[in-house]
């Protein structure tokens, strides 16, 4: 399923077939978090925005409009148009970020809606169900999201269980797999490696989940309190532990440099809100640096947010018009926003595969890394 054709230094390409069709790696998944991306951006954009993955949510889709509700509809990717592969998160960080009061236990985890407060159940076989129903190509298994800095006695606990969870994740979704009524009875499971700052903690997960032989691996609990080096240091620690074999995937990350960093440790596979929800307050990320859509330096300027772009948006509009919408609370500008960002992200892993086509991935690393984090 995962073939690597070249690489530079610890940098992959590959390629990555699946049911759903065939993806290009290096790649970055577009977060279409209840089915759609926020700023009115539907699926049919994804298309002409370069996007190869759709992810989904599966906490947020599970309490509206339920997965029994979109099973019944065809599955997530007839419920959205998206007709690509999709992965589903398996709800665990949405459990740990978004809920208030959460009662950990061996069988799972109960805790109240964000929504409406009632009480619900998530455990590793309810994940794999709701991910069942939803149809996805590509199933995370269901962890729990370590705060860091967390304790080590408390880390390495938590690891422990995580893993007797992915043994129960595994048997269920083979089990559901194998149902008459499944929508995607080849959906894959990906493992997660957990195990905060700490570095043996950390090796022995992931030792211990790669004895699985499962078709991908993820790198959780990065990107949420400690600083870019130690992310940096905890991928160059895991990595080499990680099945060469199998796409690996670095979950929540990140900015462009982030990106560019993590590939030349030889991360397959990103995902992130950032393009989006930064676009919604005008924040643009460009080949020059990221710029601020709202400054009064636009008020008059006549050129396309990035004048190195080709998306849909730099062809058709100009930065005074795209502050002007912004300033007057328009939605077209959050739109408009969004679709350039999208395009950006998904462009930068275009050129990022090039460059590995091509063999210049080195150069192309150290100009994006010295660039594309500046402040305009």
């Amino acid at each position: 399923m995962f073939n690597i054709t070249k690489t530079e230094g610890a940098a992959r390409r590959g390629v990555f077939k699946t049911p759903h069709g065939t993806i290009e790696t290096p790649f970055f998944m577009n977060v279409a978090t209840c089915g759609a991306i926020k700023g009115a951006v539907s699926a049919l954009d994804l298309k002409q925005l370069g996007c190869q993955v759709e992810l989904c949510n599966t906490y947020h889709l599970h309490l509206r409009p339920t997965d029994e509700v979109v099973k019944q509809l065809g599955g997530i990717r007839a419920f959205t148009r998206w007709d690509g592969p999709v992965l589903t998160d398996s709800g665990g960080f949405q459990v740990f970020s978004l809920a208030k009061l959460r009662n950990i236990r061996e069988e799972g985890v109960y805790f109240n809606s964000h929504i409406d407060g009632r009480k619900i159940f998530m455990s590793p076989e309810a994940s794999m169900q709701i991910q069942s129903n939803l149809g996805s190509t590509i199933a995370m298994a269901f962890d729990e999201c370590i705060e860091n800095p967390s304790p080590y006695d408390y880390t390495k606990q938590s690891i422990e269980r995580t893993t007797r969870w992915l043994h129960r994740c595994k048997i269920e979704l083979e089990r559901l797999n194998s149902l008459e009524d499944t929508i995607n009875p080849q959906q894959m499971l990906f493992g997660i490696n957990q195990g905060g700052t700490y570095d043996d903690l950390r090796t022995e997960h992931m030792k211990q989940i790669a004895e699985l032989d499962l078709p991908g691996y993820a790198v959780g609990g990065l990107a949420v309190g400690e600083t870019a080096e130690e992310m940096y240091h905890i991928l160059d620690v895991v990595t080499e532990f990680m099945p060469k074999n199998k796409p690996r995937y670095l979950m929540g990350v990140g900015t462009p440099v982030n990106i560019l960093e993590a590939v030349h440790r030889g991360i397959d596979m990103f995902d992130c809100v950032m393009p989006s929800r930064n676009a919604r307050h005008g924040q643009i990320f460009t080949k020059q640096g990221i710029r601020n859509i709202k400054n009064a330096k636009y008020a008059l300027d006549t050129q396309p947010l990035d004048t190195e772009c080709s998306c849909p948006v730099c062809q058709s509009f100009d930065r005074a018009y795209i502050r002007h919408l912004f300033k007057s609370e328009e939605m077209l500008g959050m739109r408009l926003a969004v679709m350039h960002n999208l395009y950006f992200y998904n462009n930068l892993l275009k050129e990022i595969r090039e460059s590995l086509d091509n063999g210049n991935f080195e150069q192309y690393y150290r100009q994006g890394v010295e660039k594309y984090g500046n402040r305009i």
